[in-house]
């Protein structure tokens, strides 16, 4: 075997090994999501009474929310409706140059008839795991009643997941998404490759 082949032959080995390690990183990560989240996905009737809502941020502009903080802070206001609703804390990035998210979101919610007194801002909730880490800092002895966490079905189950690494017990619920086809496709195809296997690497 000549030089070329036998570096042809130890380049396709190594590549199978990256291949077969990757892939047991996926199912792992999935499968520790999975577990974590079974059974604590809700909906509005199954979130018990005085709960906080943890709403996860995303992108917004210009002051608005876009699609996904919108399904969530809409999603987020149905819950607060029911009466089972003592706390939001909107959880994202309070940077000038990111739209201050939960900035955005306060006023989204304000204007919809949510009292300021029931919001909670976290600036500093850069990443679902950043948002579940601050959890108790930002409402203190609170962060062991009910929390729920309100964000879209692809990202509802590893943020419970992370959220219940950091010790919070902490449910879901689905929030409504005015998004686009190709955006949700991206984003279960991110969730599942990247987005899981970071998490899990994370809360290790």
């Amino acid at each position: 075997m000549n030089t070329g082949s036998r570096i042809s032959s130890v380049a396709g080995r190594l590549l199978l090994v990256l291949l077969v390690v990757g892939e047991l990183v996926v199912t792992i990560a999935a499968t520790w999501v999975f577990v974590a989240s079974s059974g604590r996905i809700v909906d509005a009737q199954g979130i018990p009474n005085r709960s906080t809502l943890l709403v996860l941020g995303s992108l917004v502009s210009d002051g608005e929310p876009g699609s996904y903080v919108r399904g969530r802070l809409d999603t987020a206001l149905e819950l607060y409706r029911t009466g089972a609703v003592a706390r939001i804390v909107v959880s994202g990035n309070g940077d000038a140059d990111a739209g201050d998210e939960p900035a955005v979101m306060r006023d989204y919610l304000e204007a919809h008839g949510v009292p300021a007194s029931v919001i909670v801002d976290d600036p500093a909730g850069y990443d679902t795991e950043r948002s579940c880490r601050r959890l108790p800092e930002v409402i203190g002895e609170a962060a062991s009643n009910a929390v729920v966490i309100v964000t879209q079905d692809f990202h509802v189950s590893r943020a419970i997941a992370l959220c219940r690494a950091r010790g919070i017990d902490a449910l879901g619920v689905e929030a409504q998404c005015p998004c686009s086809c190709w955006t949700l496709a991206r984003n279960h195809i991110r969730e599942t490759f990247l987005a899981r296997p970071r998490a899990l690497l994370s809360v290790l």
